[in-house]
């Protein structure tokens, strides 16, 4: 089954089972999935899917740390719960071990050796995590390891 498909039958259910804000989530997400569609003038690939999922994760992820420095818990809330509803359509996440290991995999692939060769391994490591790894938490890692 297919990303879109999905979609429609969650948004089915959702509407009979009258959960507005599930129903809300799943429009957006399908919304933007129709207007990367657009502009990439055909069907998107499932990369391309993963990788308009992965940019709405990332931004309700950024307001949502907005909303908790403004002390607005009832957006900060609603953020959490969209954030919930998006991660559903990812791949389940490595875990960290998972995602060490990757990076160290990587890391001697390329033969890096220092802070220099960043750009390097996280360019050879993006693409083996896409949808499975936060882009700032695999930098975090990679800068452990060439440090």
């Amino acid at each position: 089954m297919t990303l879109l498909e999905r979609l429609n039958q969650d948004m089915k259910q959702a509407l009979k089972n009258k959960e507005k804000d599930r129903l809300a989530v799943i429009r957006m997400v399908k919304s933007s999935l129709q207007n990367e569609a657009i502009k990439k003038g055909g069907e998107l690939s499932e990369g391309d899917e993963m990788q308009v999922l992965t940019r709405e994760v990332k931004q309700r992820k950024d307001s949502l740390q907005e909303f908790k420095n403004a002390n607005r818990d009832d957006l900060a809330e609603k953020t959490e719960q969209e954030l919930e509803i998006i991660q559903a359509y990812l791949p389940e996440q490595l875990t960290d071990e998972e995602l060490e290991q990757i990076i160290i995999n990587t890391i001697n692939e390329v033969g890096a050796t220092s802070k220099q060769d960043m750009g390097k391994v996280m360019s050879a490591v993006m693409p083996k995590v896409k949808g499975q790894a936060d882009g700032s938490k695999v930098n975090k890692l990679v800068m452990n390891h060439l440090q």
